[in-house]
This record gives structure tokens, C-alpha cells and sequence, in this order.
């Protein structure tokens, strides 16, 4: 994929990604404020809360209000587990969505 077809935020993630894996982040790093990290990318601070919120998904960051967002103790381990963590997070978004549109269906069919 060419970096022009990456979004912003998905630059974010995987620079803290590639940080993680190379040991420069390690469990209970502090990363840097919302609008240091918008300076450094030239990015809007919504789109360095989109690539905390992937993070978080990912079980990468966790954040404390007021106090800033910080690498997980499991943030190390390998990329599979943070990925097959990623996939039942999507397949539980999905059960619910499907739930929701049968509900909405079958009301639709009263």
C-alpha cells in the first residue's frame, strides 16, 4: 500500500505499532498529549483520537482522563494476539449489528 492511500491515522497507529514492536515503547509508557502528537504528524487532534481509539481496540493503549494514554502490559506480545483480539472485537461489533437489523426487520414485517 503507498503511504498516499494511508490515512492519517492509520500512520499514527502504525508508527506506535512499529514502536511497540521495536522495544522503544514498553508496558506503561506514556505517550506523548493529543496535541503534541497532532504537531508532530500535522494532523488535527480528532485524528489523533481516531488512532488512540484503534489503539485501544487493538489492546494496545489504555487512557486515563486528564492524565494522558499509556502502552499496555500485553501491548508486547506478539502482533497475532493483538490481531486476534482486534478480530473478536469486530466479530462481537457485528453480532450486535446483526442483531439490531433483525430487530429492525421484524418490526418492519408487523
Amino acid at each position: 500500500m503507498s503511504n498516499e492511500a494511508v490515512q492519517p491515522y492509520q500512520r499514527i497507529v502504525q508508527e506506535v505499532r512499529d514502536e511497540i514492536r521495536s522495544g522503544r515503547l514498553t508496558a506503561g509508557a506514556k505517550l506523548p498529549s493529543t496535541r503534541e502528537l497532532a504537531d508532530k504528524y500535522g494532523v488535527a487532534p480528532g485524528t489523533v483520537q481516531r488512532a488512540l481509539t484503534e489503539l485501544r481496540t487493538a489492546g494496545l493503549v489504555y487512557s486515563h482522563q486528564g492524565r494522558g494514554s499509556f502502552i499496555t502490559d500485553t501491548a508486547n506480545e506478539s502482533s497475532e494476539d493483538s490481531t486476534a483480539r482486534a478480530l473478536k472485537v469486530l466479530e462481537e461489533q457485528v453480532a450486535d449489528l446483526a442483531a439490531r437489523l433483525e430487530k429492525i426487520e421484524k418490526g418492519r414485517n408487523d
